[in-house]
């Protein structure tokens, strides 16, 4: 049976100054799941090149994450050796590139297109409809509150309510339920 990893092999940074610029080459591993390297070469933030290969055909091989160690230091490797040896000598990236540290000059700033927002002409808002006034309208208990012809008494504590403290008794709550029970037949 192939002894298979569940995560990725952990990958390999490299930063290389060659010609007065500095690069920066990256191999990671995809995982099983996606089984690919990649590595890129990198100058001021950009992607000069990049590799891809696929281990889709060895992942059945019996101590496949150290093959696939092998496979990531060689392309790793390859990628370096291509940098230095003048391979990548006459790319040129489109892109303004700058080196860790460095900043435009004034000269490049002000060089450098300025985006202009687009004046796209802005649709009138619909004045607002007239407001008109509508009906207050307040909760049933507030109206009911109102209608009541016997307004509510102020307690003892001085604040007005509506609730029965005179109905306060020392009758127990099985006592007071009992005997609305009791009178619920009677007629009032």
């Amino acid at each position: 049976m192939a002894k298979t990893f569940e995560k990725a092999v952990t990958g390999f940074n490299h930063n290389i100054k060659h010609k007065g610029k500095v690069y920066h080459v990256q191999t990671e591993d995809s995982g099983v799941n996606n089984p690919h390297i990649i590595t890129h070469l990198f100058v001021g933030g950009n992607i000069l090149a990049s590799k891809k290969t696929s281990y889709a055909d060895i992942l059945n091989a019996e101590n496949l994450a150290e093959v696939v160690r092998e496979l990531m230091e060689e392309q790793h490797k390859e990628m370096l050796r291509n940098l230095i040896n003048g391979v990548y000598d006459n790319y040129e990236s489109t892109v303004r590139s700058y080196q860790p540290g460095q900043l435009a000059t004034d000269a490049e700033a002000a060089a450098a297109p300025k985006l202009q927002p687009i004046a796209a002409p802005r649709p009138v808002p619909p004045p607002p409809p007239p407001v008109v006034a509508a009906p207050i309208i307040v909760p049933p208990e507030v109206a009911a509150a109102r209608a009541l012809k016997e307004k509510p008494r102020i307690n003892e504590v001085g604040v007005e309510t509506l609730f029965g403290e005179d109905l306060i008794s020392e009758k127990s709550l099985d006592e007071v339920i009992l005997s609305y029970l009791a009178s619920e037949g009677e007629p009032s």
